[in-house]
């Protein structure tokens, strides 16, 4: 038996109780508290999840106050950087979810919190955990395809859009970028080891969501439910990039990681209403190369699984409190998603490419 690791969850909404639920699951995990800045919220979540140990909250900060070794931050995107600022200077490690912030400078602030209080600073993105995907992340830096100087991904639903804070710029500070896009990004980026962005030129729209005819809260509607993106990298690599939350089309297509020997393709899962997001869920796998001069194209096996990427990435976070450390998906490295997402809204804004400046940490 190992000793007892003590958690607090600041939001609770509905993705607090997929951590709730994990949480429980891990032997010498402890949920200690819970805290929620509607008033009744966080008793009403302990009792719901049986966590008749836990306390209940109004007030982060009295959470905060807690002997605690970690804390799931699971509240409204706008509210990630104030709060993980307040659990890092309270002594405690930070599994944040996605997106990591609303903006570029939110997430350099919270970057040099964490290592000014040396805690940990966890970004939640779950689909890494699929296998498939560390197939992918392997075969592409194994050198096979050669120099990668291209890459194309993104999801796209044909009818997808959530309503709530989702739609609410003060509160989410983007839609489907920071909903969907980001896991399209971490996908393309974590393959290739997170290359540093450069410039972003970029185009959003929200046709879909602030027409009644297909949301019914398009009067509250003010995020993009559309957008499309190319960003330059360092090394001479460039990323063609999509997302959509709404569509008249069942697909935005393969991923592609194009090299000077070879390249790769990734389909989706499924098309249609949900297809093309990637949530972790590979469809086909293939390397296009040449033999002996012939044009061929193999198929790369997929590995059968049932594991539960989310379960897993709250596992990962346990086993870095108990270890010590690193952070398995360390916030210096997401800063540079963020980056991107945060250039593309500045783009699409001023209808020009914008420059991606990130500090060396």
């Amino acid at each position: 038996m190992g000793r007892t690791i003590k958690i607090g969850i600041i939001g609770s909404g509905g993705i607090a109780g997929v951590h709730a639920r994990t949480y429980k699951d891990i032997e010498d995990v402890e949920i200690v508290g819970v805290a929620d800045i509607f008033p009744g919220r966080a008793d009403h979540f302990i009792n719901n999840w049986g966590l008749q140990q836990a306390a209940g909250f109004d007030d982060h900060h009295k959470l905060l106050e807690l002997d605690l070794d970690g804390v799931s931050i699971c509240t409204p995107n706008a509210a990630h950087y104030l709060t993980t600022l307040d659990a890092l200077h309270a002594g405690k490690h930070v599994m944040v979810e996605k997106p990591m912030s609303v903006t570029l400078e939110e997430a350099i602030g919270m970057v040099q919190a964490s290592k000014e209080a040396d805690k940990m600073l966890n970004i939640g993105f779950q689909p890494r955990y699929d296998p498939n995907m560390g197939l992918i992340k392997e075969l592409v830096q194994s050198g096979q395809l050669g120099k990668v100087y291209y890459m194309e991904t993104g999801g796209g639903r044909r009818r997808g859009m959530p309503g709530g804070t989702f739609i609410r710029q003060e509160i989410s500070g983007a839609g489907a970028m920071a909903d969907i896009g980001c896991y399209s990004l971490d996908f393309a980026l974590n393959t290739l080891g997170y290359p540093k962005p450069l410039t972003v030129s970029a185009y959003t729209s929200n046709h879909f969501g602030t027409n009644p005819k297909y949301h019914p809260e398009a009067d509250r509607f003010d995020v993009e439910d559309f957008g499309v993106a190319m960003i330059r990298f360092e090394n001479d690599l460039v990323l063609n990039f999509k997302t959509s939350w709404a569509m008249h089309m069942d697909s935005l297509g393969a991923t592609m990681f194009l090299g000077t020997d070879a390249g790769l393709k990734v389909l989706p899962k499924s098309q249609g209403p949900w297809g093309g997001v990637w949530d972790g869920h590979v469809g086909a796998v293939s390397l296009f190369h040449d033999i002996q001069g012939h044009h061929t194209e193999s198929a790369i096996p997929l590995i059968e699984h049932e594991i539960d990427v989310f379960a897993e990435k709250i596992r990962d976070f346990v086993r870095a409190l108990r270890e010590g450390g690193p952070a398995p998906i360390p916030g210096e490295q997401i800063v540079r998603n963020q980056a991107i997402l945060d250039g593309i809204l500045r783009s699409s804004q001023t209808g020009r490419e914008v420059v991606i400046d990130i500090p060396d940490f």
